[in-house]
């Protein structure tokens, strides 16, 4: 006994025709609403008179459409009684055996409520009513978050700690539809007229989740910026919203438990701004300095700047400006500009464009290198 599916796929003037009667999805709900009870719908699809209705009590012959995007919650004295994943038209039936009580689609919901089913579905015989809730299967998106104040992180590639205020929104998807009723919405939520909706700030199940992420957003900084396969740039941040997006739900997941306790996870990601502090900028203005005057570019700025020296020196200073200058310089000509010595000595990007060559030549090594990097920064 339970559901009998009487039709696949999408639903609308087909079913209208035959079901004059039926519950399902109500009309007007926020985009970030994550449960609500059944409706019921008058004749003919919704343009009847009866569309705005409030009861989602449904007994043995009750008819309900499942929209694409949304799961279908039985419930009776509280307890789960059967969940569907999948599309349709469905009727609910007390006396046919042949009825089921799990239909899982072959989607990302499928792969987690089938352990969560197992431990917690309802463990006697459904009885002939039960209360019928929408459970959303979207991305719900909007969920914002920020900072008041600076968070800090170790930052790989810049080898020391940094700070930034930021703010930005994520998406969330309901993975585990049982977790999340069993163990997020509140009871008062489980009654008709009531939208869970995780940006209503008078949701203090939201609100938590809220601050839950905001708590999360150093680690996950941390954890993108050191990962090599992203680079170790914090600049990198705002234009990879699907991989800070997987850093962001691995911190809340391991913090917080999130998917694993809760059903929820964090599926993209927005920065709209992100602000460093001074010690941060000064930092980045320095990196920024070494990676230009780096390579051939760096080589090619050094030649312009020695024959800018050699057209002061002649015009000031004659032949002994020309022959101070080339002292200072070296050799030049065929072979090329070389750095002076002098210079490489108290400029850091000039040390670090030379550990960089010869890095870049297997004389050093990246160890190496970074602690020379840190040593000229002065980190």
């Amino acid at each position: 006994m339970g559901l009998v599916q009487a039709a696949k796929g999408a639903v609308g003037g087909v079913l209208a025709d035959q079901w004059k009667d039926f519950l399902t999805v109500p009309d007007g709900l926020p985009a970030t609403a994550a449960l609500f009870a059944a409706v019921p719908r008058g004749t003919n699809a919704g343009r009847g008179s009866n569309t705005v209705g409030s009861s989602n009590i449904i007994s043995n012959g009750s008819k309900i459409v499942v929209p694409e995007g949304y799961g279908l919650l039985l419930f009776q004295d509280g307890a789960i009684t059967g969940f569907v994943a999948e599309p349709g038209g469905y009727e609910w039936r007390s006396d046919d055996p042949n009825a089921q009580s799990l239909f899982a689609g072959d989607g990302l919901v499928s792969s987690f409520i089938q352990q969560s089913w197992e431990r917690f579905k309802f463990g006697g015989q459904p009885g002939a009513q039960q209360a019928a809730f929408f459970v959303s299967l979207k991305e719900l998106p909007d969920n914002r978050f920020g900072t008041q104040s600076e968070i800090y992180w170790d930052d790989g590639f810049l080898n020391t700690q940094v700070g930034a205020v930021t703010r930005g929104s994520y998406t969330l998807k309901i993975v585990d539809p049982i977790l999340f009723v069993k163990n997020v919405v509140p009871a008062g939520y489980l009654r008709p007229g009531q939208v869970f909706d995780f940006t209503d700030l008078d949701n203090a199940a939201a609100s938590q989740l809220f601050n839950e992420v905001v708590g999360s957003l150093a680690p996950a900084f941390s954890l993108y910026t050191n990962d090599p396969g992203k680079g170790n740039r914090i600049t990198r941040l705002q234009q990879d919203s699907l991989g800070f997006a997987q850093s962001l739900s691995a911190a809340v997941e391991q913090a917080y438990q999130w998917q694993s306790d809760r059903g929820l996870a964090i599926v993209k990601t927005a920065i709209v701004s992100i602000e460093y502090d001074a010690n941060t900028r000064e930092l980045l203005k320095t990196v920024q300095r070494a990676d230009a005057l780096s390579g051939a570019r760096g080589n090619s700025n050094l030649q312009a700047s020695v024959a800018q020296g050699i057209q002061s020196a002649g015009e000031n200073g004659g032949a002994a400006g020309l022959v101070g200058v080339g002292m200072a310089s070296g050799m030049f000509g065929a072979a090329g500009l070389q750095q002076p010595v002098a210079a490489a000595a108290d400029d850091p990007v000039a040390r670090l464009k030379k550990a960089k060559d010869m890095l870049d030549l297997g004389l050093i090594t990246q160890d190496d290198y970074d602690a020379l990097k840190a040593k000229a920064l002065g980190l």
